[in-house]
Order: C-alpha cells, then structure tokens, then sequence
C-alpha cells in the first residue's frame, strides 16, 4: 500500500489486518471484563471508579475506529483527522476566560488561518515552511503586533495562551501527519504508515498502562502537585511495557529491535513529560480536564497530551537519522 497516495481507500496490507483484529480482541476482552466488573461489584449501583473504566473503554473503540478508517482512507484522511483533533484541542485551549483576554480577531486567525494552512502544508512535503511557520508567528508576528499596539497607546493583551496553545496544539500534533510524507525508506513507503501506528500506539498503549499500573500498584506519588494520580510505579511500569510494545513492533519499522525499544523509552519519557506539563497548565487555571468531548477520558487535549513532546521529537529523530 502507497502511504503516501491520495487515493481513496487503498488496500491495506495483510500486516494492517492482523494488528486491527489484535487491537479489536483488546478492546473486546477489556470491554467484556470491565463490564463484568460493573455487574458483579456495582450490583447496578453507581461506581465511580467502574463507570469511568468503561467509559475511557467505550471511548477508546470510537478513537480506534477513527484512527484506523483516517489509515484506510490514506494522507488525506489521516491529515483530516489530526486537523480536526488539533482543531479541538485549541478550542479547549483557548476557552473560558482565557479567550475572553485574547483579541478576537488574532484568536480567530488562529483557528481560521494559521491552523488550515499548517496542515494544508502536509499534502506536500513537509519542509521549511511547515516546520517555522508557527514558530515564527508565535515569535515575531504576535509579539511584533503587541509591539505596535504599545506603540500606539493601546493596552497589552495577554497573547501567552495564544502563542503556547498554537505551539501545543497545533505546531507539536502536526507532527503526527507529517510522518506520512517523511523519506525515510525511498523503497518501502508502507513503513511510514507503520512509523505513525508505531508511535501512536506506543505512546497511547504507555498512557493507558502508566493508568494500569499506578492503579493496581502505585504507592508513591511522582508529582503530587501537579498530577495526584501518576505515581512511580505506575510511570516506570508504564513506560517499560512501552518498550516491550515498541521492540514488538520494531519489525515493522526501520528500527532494529534494539534501537525499537530505546525510541519507545524516550517516547515513553517524553509522553509522560508532556502529560505533566499540560497537567500543570490546567492546575495553573485551576480545571481538572480540558474538556468533556471524550467521555472517560477529558477533553481532546487530555487525551493528545502526551503526543505534544513526543510527535515533533519522534519526527526530527526520523528525519535527520533515518531520512532516506
């Protein structure tokens, strides 16, 4: 399959096939023993602790299902999805009071201009102008308009939520799509659709373990501050079953079963990094989730937190070490 086609619907590979029904027995085994769990525990009673476990499940098939028809239906498709996703994001971002101190038409810019044509940029190939255009409106073009503004006798505007929320949401998750268009086997271009699947899952899989394992067996805090319910034990467990994961995918990969396990470590890391950071910006505003779009899980912000550091450094890894 041509990862990099535009054509609708191309056939997907046995490979794609084989990992989809491993992914669907997952999900069905987690769904059955967590519905299990609400009958025989709950007895039909509210369950907190029950009821958002089968919530986040019951979520995690309608993400499955997208993610796997936005591969089926190729760039275009994958492009759209993560469009839409940073679309959310930024909204959940930017809302309440924090919009209220941004100017409306920059905030608007932000939604109507700047985020399109970045991912309008993916249907080529991803260079120069893709990788500085956010930054060089995050750091000269709002600055240089709250420069202006002051030089006129105008008020300062608050344009930091702005900046940092084009730069998170938009600029870092960009960088889940653009792997479709990176030369990094000139022979095989299924491997980058393999590489986006790679990263996803081990990032997702190690969020959704660092929540297993902190549940069944944390005891000490990382980041009481910040994230009360990530311990040590569930982000070592977490992000060490990630290397499992990622040296089980490494055949479908550039990597070396080695090199697999060592990226899905730093992945692992850079996911929980980014987690914490987006935890200590909603503490910061004093919010619990970024939103309510993902029942279980938050918003769509809560859910890509910790693809904001890894995509972009998964990304800039491939294409300086492993470009073709």
């Amino acid at each position: 399959m041509d990862w990099h086609a535009a054509d609708l619907l191309p056939q997907p590979p046995d490979e794609a096939w084989r990992m989809a029904a491993g992914i669907a027995i997952v999900l069905l085994l987690a769904t059955l023993v967590a519905r299990l769990l609400r009958l025989r525990l709950a007895r039909r009673q509210p369950h907190a602790l029950l009821d958002n476990l089968n919530q986040r499940i019951d979520t995690w098939w309608l993400i499955a299902i997208a993610v796997g028809l936005a591969l089926v239906a190729g760039r275009p498709g994958v492009i759209l999805l993560f469009a839409l996703a940073s679309l959310a994001a930024l909204r959940e971002f930017l809302a309440g009071d924090v919009a209220a101190a941004i100017p409306r038409a920059l905030r608007w810019s932000g939604f109507a201009i700047i985020l399109p044509l970045q991912y309008l940029l993916l249907f080529t190939a991803p260079g120069l102008l893709f990788a500085s255009l956010v930054p060089l409106c995050v750091l000269l073009v709002l600055p240089a308009w709250q420069w202006l503004r002051a030089a006129h006798g105008g008020p300062p505007r608050h344009l930091r939520p702005l900046q940092l929320g084009l730069l998170l949401c938009v600029y870092c998750i960009a960088h889940v799509p653009a792997l479709l268009a990176l030369p990094v086997d000139a022979g095989d271009t299924q491997r980058n659709g393999w590489l986006l699947v790679f990263l996803l899952l081990v990032v997702q899989v190690g969020d959704v373990l660092q929540y297993l394992w902190g549940t069944l067996a944390g005891r000490h805090p990382i980041a009481p501050r910040l994230s009360p319910a990530k311990t040590v034990e569930g982000t070592v467990g977490g992000i060490l079953s990630a290397c499992a994961l990622g040296a089980w995918l490494a055949p479908l990969t550039p990597f070396t079963t080695a090199a697999a396990a060592m990226i899905s470590l730093l992945l692992g890391v850079l996911g929980f990094g980014g987690g914490l950071l987006l935890s200590a910006l909603k503490r910061q505003r004093g919010i619990k989730d970024w939103g309510t779009l993902l029942p279980g899980h938050g918003g769509m912000l809560d859910r890509l937190d910790s693809l904001c550091l890894s995509a972009p450094v998964f990304y800039y890894l491939l294409r300086f070490g492993y470009g073709g």
